[in-house]
């Protein structure tokens, strides 16, 4: 599979193990907590909550760990997360943006560091491969869900970017600064959907061979084995069998 440059759509072709599954969850339970504890605990005023919640119920994390991770807001309350962005290159050149929430920024960035420089790539400065990609939000809806000409008229009112039909999906795609405005309208119309979020997405895709594709996802694993990592992102055409 290639043209993928959000590792965690990636993963989900590759399939989860129970392994994958738990440590995602981690991560979108910290994602819910800290959510929850910068604004209201009810998702209809907390767009970010609301946003974190669904991302869960995609991943069919279970009602119950939601449930637990909103809770755990009050009880954390001596520690405070951080979203912070790092940015380098992995072996073959390749542009990487590293989203992470982190009660240790010194850490985060020193683990970041180690990995990259061990997988054959070096940590950036900020700012050193953001110009390689564009931030924007992303909605996917199952084609089964509404025609093609009813999720580009409903697209187009809400105030998207851009609309495209594939054979599986319909994908919206959104400034970022407008993600959870449109989100909300194209909710009043459609019932769930396969995917949404915030992601980067690349100028251009660099072609890397298989095997160079096998040395990326190695990376890719290692860095999402890093609990601080929530989302890694990368500028090539990763090969999957």
């Amino acid at each position: 599979m290639a043209g993928h440059s959000h590792w965690a759509g990636i993963k989900h072709k590759k399939g989860k193990q129970d392994k994958e599954r738990s440590k995602i969850f981690a991560k979108l339970s910290r994602e819910i907590t800290v959510a929850a504890k910068l604004g209201a605990k009810d998702p209809n005023s907390n767009p970010r909550l609301r946003a974190a919640i669904q991302a869960s119920r995609e991943a069919n994390m279970p009602k119950e760990n939601i449930t637990r991770a909103i809770s755990k807001s009050e009880a954390d309350v001596n520690k405070n997360y951080e979203n912070l962005r790092y940015e380098g290159f992995g072996p073959h050149n390749v542009a990487l943006i590293i989203e992470t929430l982190t009660d240790n920024k010194n850490r985060t960035a020193s683990n970041i560091r180690t990995i990259l420089q061990k997988s054959g790539g070096r940590l950036g400065e900020l700012g050193s491969t953001a110009h390689y990609f564009f931030a924007c939000g992303v909605i996917q809806i199952s084609k089964d869900k509404i025609l093609d000409e009813k999720i580009l008229e409903l697209s187009i009112n809400a105030g998207a970017k851009d609309c495209s039909s594939g054979t599986e999906y319909h994908e919206i795609l959104t400034e970022r600064e407008d993600f959870y405005k449109i989100k909300s309208e194209i909710e009043k119309n459609i019932d769930s959907f396969i995917y949404s979020g915030v992601e980067w997405r690349p100028q251009n895709y660099l072609n890397i061979s298989k095997d160079e594709s096998d040395t990326v996802i190695k990376m890719l694993e290692i860095l999402e084995e890093n609990d601080d990592v929530q989302n890694t992102f990368v500028n090539c055409n990763i090969h999957i069998n």
